[in-house]
């Protein structure tokens, strides 16, 4: 236990000290704080939102998910590569272009302030409520797990759960109240690097732990027994049937990563648009593999103790307790404390950054200088900090598992969010009244439907309906209450960053798409879930993978060819 504790203590502060390092001296305006200074570069940008989705509540979550069931979960996480490419190649441009610090900021230039205040007030509470209370409940039932607190301190799990969370909470708004999106930004890098090394750890000693010291044969042994639960392709008593994958999925994904603040806060923070669109891409790249930290080590974990374990959220930990040797047990608590960390400090950060912008400056003090608007996000930033870290102890009352109960609560205000975003890309004339009537209308049918009337439907669907729903809503109600004036999207890229595309960014979009293709297809009946070789498989989308990305290239080139030639003439 000394060896464990030492080497956790050692890594977590060698992460912060090289993070003060990086960040003193840095800009200390309002920009410098809630963006960086706009000069993020790709690879701060791809592991900074990486590991500000990739929090405990997944990594318990998922793999509890896997345990029982099987990989169908996944949909969740490598899906998310659709709306990053969509963030990448469409959204990104048009956000730099218009200069937005916050979503709620382009929701007031596209349809009016009082909907901006609305959305902004929506964000808040899901992150002070949902968000932000789930990482550190399940971060804390991580530590408990691993160091066995109660025990070791002669406490009940009720009372651990409590320390651990305020010791998350307290170490986390540090870096986010009082080092801004800077030091959380590279801290996210370094605890990425680690949690990479640390995830990857998991699997590979539970492997060996399976096989009886062999790797290999734990290998054979995975393929062989229970292959079925290899499935990607969830059935209706799944946590996530296969048709939600094309319904509430892609639509909530879509909110999380193309527009919820915490995560594109680190892309609007780009040094440039290829800068961040390689970022963007780059976190795709680390979705994708996901499946190897937040699914096969539940896997392995219904291999080594069956049914026995009461709680599915139990799965992950007590895997790692079990099978990580006990210098390295150390090491790995503090990759999960980074993670902890991350998603906590990013969406206080946002959170704070929100309600700054979007409702003390434009409501209270619009003339407010740099040096007070900053002394007001580390106030409100406690405030929400405190609110969370006094709700996440109470998520132990939930049912279902932990992450599937932080998706249903999101419902409330991911729709209405990705719907306002979508109609006000693709239409100029609706109206701000017709966007707050249909989120009023969404937040009272929704509850109606899965609290209230508890229709025997899975909740994902009941988002991708409404969905729909919102948006011909706010078609209908736009014949209505419509704009005075059409809405163009104004240039006030007042940073002067330049917004040149990636010259590879088609091609690697083509890959990402390919390669969640290529993933759905060997966790399905025809690959691995079906006890079958999947040789001929990594032939055929080898094959598709080299003659599209050489396709996508001459297309690219010949289109240069022709913009040069027209710019000539």
């Amino acid at each position: 236990m000394f060896v464990t504790i030492f080497s956790f203590l050692f890594v977590t502060a060698l992460i912060g000290f090289i993070s003060y390092l990086k960040t003193k001296g840095e800009d200390n305006s309002a920009q410098g704080y809630f963006l960086a200074g706009r000069g993020l570069s790709a690879v701060v940008i791809g592991f900074s939102m990486v590991l500000t989705s990739l929090s405990t509540e997944q990594l318990i979550g998922t793999n509890g998910s896997a345990y029982a069931k099987n990989f169908s979960i996944m949909a969740w996480t490598v899906q998310s590569v659709i709306p990053l490419c969509v963030l990448a190649m469409y959204l990104l441009p048009r956000y730099l272009k218009g200069g937005f610090t916050t979503i709620p900021e382009f929701f007031e230039d596209r349809y009016d302030k009082s909907t901006r205040q609305v959305m902004s007030l929506m964000f808040l509470i899901g992150y002070t409520f949902v968000l932000i209370p789930g990482a550190l409940y399940s971060g804390a039932i991580a530590f408990s797990q691993i160091f066995d607190v109660g025990k070791l301190l002669n406490i009940s799990f009720n009372s651990s759960l409590w320390i651990i969370v305020w010791a998350i909470g307290i170490i986390g708004g540090i870096y986010a109240i009082f080092g801004g999106l800077k030091a959380v930004a590279v801290s996210d890098t370094l605890n990425g690097t680690a949690l990479i090394i640390g995830g990857a750890m998991v699997p590979y000693f539970a492997l060996k732990f399976l096989g009886n010291g062999s790797f290999l044969a734990g290998m054979d042994s995975l393929v062989i027994k229970h292959y079925d639960k290899f499935n990607a392709w969830g059935n209706s008593s799944d946590p996530v049937p296969w048709t939600t994958i094309f319904t509430g999925i892609m639509i909530v994904n879509f909110f999380y990563w193309a527009t919820n603040q915490a995560i594109i806060q680190r892309s609007l923070g780009a040094k440039s648009l290829a800068e961040g669109q390689k970022g963007i891409l780059l976190a795709g790249i680390f979705l994708l593999s996901l499946p190897i930290m937040l699914n096969l080590p539940g896997l392995i974990a219904y291999h080594l103790f069956g049914d026995s374990l009461k709680n599915i959220d139990l799965a992950y930990p007590t895997l790692v307790r079990e099978v990580l040797p006990k210098p390295l047990l150390g090491f790995f608590t503090a990759c999960l404390f980074g993670a902890i960390l991350s998603t906590f400090n990013s969406f206080l950060n946002s959170a704070a950054t929100l309600f700054c912008y979007d409702l003390y400056k434009p409501i209270f003090n619009p003339n407010v200088n740099d040096e007070k608007l900053i002394r007001v996000a580390k106030i409100s930033g406690t405030f929400i900090a405190i609110i969370s870290m006094l709700i996440a102890p109470l998520l132990q009352y939930g049912s279902d598992g932990l992450f599937l109960l932080l998706r249903r609560f999101a419902g409330f205000f991911n729709i209405p969010i990705i719907a306002l975003v979508a109609v006000g890309f693709l239409n100029k004339t609706i109206s701000g009244k017709a966007a707050r009537i249909t989120v009023l209308a969404h937040v009272i049918l929704y509850y109606s439907l899965v609290w209230i009337f508890k229709i025997n439907l899975n909740f994902v669907h009941i988002m991708g309906g409404l969905f729909i729903f919102d948006v011909l809503l706010m078609f209908i109600l736009g014949n209505k209450f419509k704009r005075e004036t059409p809405y163009e999207l104004p240039n006030r890229n007042k940073s002067n960053v330049s917004l040149t595309n990636w010259e590879y960014a088609s091609e690697v979009t083509y890959l990402l798409i390919l390669g969640l293709c290529y993933l759905y297809t060997i966790l399905s009946k025809i690959g691995l879930a079906g006890g079958h070789s999947i040789i001929k498989i990594n032939m055929l989308y080898l094959i598709l993978a080299i003659s599209g990305f050489y396709f996508i290239k001459k297309t690219n080139k010949k289109k240069k060819s022709i913009l040069s030639l027209n710019d000539t003439k």
